[in-house]
């Protein structure tokens, strides 16, 4: 089994391969380890893995406005994850190759990354300045039906669109030109569909393509669509 170890940046969201990533980076753990990506030369990805976080876990405050005025922010790599981080993390993340990092005048970073391949959290470790993880990739495989998959869910994904109409969406315009191989679309139209981070996190960990294409067409979302 090939391992890799990756700084952990953990959010309250799901990023699926193939899809942009901004972040503005203002919590020290985290600006630490742009520091350190910044170190790798820019003709070399500049990679770290983004986790979803489990639903009763919440990053640390780290700015006053805590419930009790006179305590003071946990602090720390770990900070707002227990005594053992990788419980409070989804076991299937995403690694991020990071196009552009820019520091601010005030420490605090501009980030813009891409999401490129699904991984599995073995562990992480915390006794740096931030988090890292030993990471396992995971293949994509196609599964069966796939490509007629990938039509239904297109079919169906174009009508939501239309009654999204006006409304904001974060990586697909309504009418915008869709691509057609199943795995990209399965991914896009994934980030694109109002779903809690539970349901895309399934979606992210899907055993193969076909498989989530399926999930997608059940969704409430999509499942009035016309599909096979």
């Amino acid at each position: 089994m090939t391992t890799v170890r990756l700084p952990l940046f953990p959010l309250n969201s799901v990023l699926f391969p193939g899809l942009v990533l901004p972040l503005n980076v203002f919590e020290e753990r985290y600006r630490a380890m742009m520091r350190e990506l910044l170190k790798t030369s820019e003709d070399e990805p500049r990679r770290f893995a983004v986790v979803a976080i489990r639903d009763g876990h919440e990053v640390a405050s780290t700015a006053p406005g805590m419930p009790d005025p006179t305590a003071l922010p946990e602090r720390g790599p770990a900070a707002g994850f227990g005594t053992d981080p990788v419980k409070a993390f989804h076991k299937v993340g995403c690694i991020a190759d990071a196009a552009t990092i820019r520091e601010r005048t005030d420490g605090s970073f501009e980030v813009l990354a891409t999401g490129t391949t699904r991984v599995k959290l073995l562990s992480v470790e915390a006794s740096g300045p931030f988090l890292t993880a030993e990471l396992e990739p995971l293949e994509e495989e196609p599964g069966d039906e796939a490509a007629p998959l990938a039509e239904g869910v297109l079919r169906s994904f174009r009508q939501y669109q239309k009654r999204l109409a006006g409304a904001r969406e974060r990586s697909l315009a309504t009418g915008a030109e869709l691509p057609d191989e199943p795995g990209v679309v399965s991914y896009l139209v994934a980030a694109a569909m109002m779903l809690d981070t539970p349901a895309k996190q399934r979606l992210l960990q899907a055993p193969d393509t076909a498989s989530r294409l399926r999930d997608e067409l059940k969704t409430p979302s999509l499942g009035d669509g016309d599909h096979p």
